[in-house]
């Protein structure tokens, strides 16, 4: 049992460069069998957490496994959702490349900080995930996104703003940081409270 949430995460790497494969191949009925691969990818991410918290393995090495996988897997379906939807990543350019700006910037700070990658996982960072997933969806369905993107793109730079305040709060590298509020109290040493499904 204890190795399932390390198999999990593993697992995510697998299906990002099975996805990005099958991009590049052209592969009929890709939007499908992407929408399906990235579905099951999400559902990787929001179970190796949960398992490990359960089996009490949920370490700090595993939590910076499973943030820098994450960045590699989400890197992974941008990819993929590009080599199919190439026009779409044209006419957003900026603001993605805006969006890239802001993430660099998030790492950028907590490695000169602290030496180590980010693993904040915080609430505002789920919240982007899911908008991500359901505008890639869209985009990968239909070469095409609105209202969804603009959610991205905003929740996108909030939740940026908000883990580069965490760790600027931060006195020392802390994993499961929930909110900049969380971030405060821990600079003030005092304890914080962790969703036992969301963190911890």
């Amino acid at each position: 049992m204890k190795h399932i949430p390390i198999s999990l995460i593993y697992a995510r790497l697998l299906i990002g460069l099975a996805l990005l494969a099958l991009s590049l191949a052209s592969v009929s009925h890709f939007p499908a069998i992407a929408i399906g691969l990235i579905t099951l990818g999400l559902l990787t991410d929001v179970f190796d957490g949960i398992i490990a918290r359960q089996l009490n393995i949920s370490t700090e090495k595993l939590r910076r496994l499973d943030s820098s996988v994450d960045q590699v897997f989400w890197g992974l379906v941008v990819g993929a959702t590009f080599f199919s939807c190439r026009q779409f990543f044209s006419d957003h350019g900026g603001r993605l490349l805006l969006l890239l700006a802001a993430e660099a910037l998030v790492y950028a700070v907590c490695y000169a900080k602290f030496r180590k990658e980010v693993a904040t996982h915080a609430w505002s960072s789920k919240a982007w995930v899911l908008v991500s997933f359901a505008a890639l969806v869209q985009v990968i369905a239909t070469c095409t996104s609105t209202v969804l993107f603009e959610l991205c793109f905003y929740v996108g730079l909030l939740s940026r703003l908000e883990n580069a305040a965490i760790l600027l709060l931060l006195r020392s590298w802390t994993n499961d940081v929930p909110t900049v509020y969380h971030a405060w109290l821990l600079r003030q040493n005092k304890p914080i409270k962790r969703h036992k499904l969301l963190n911890g």
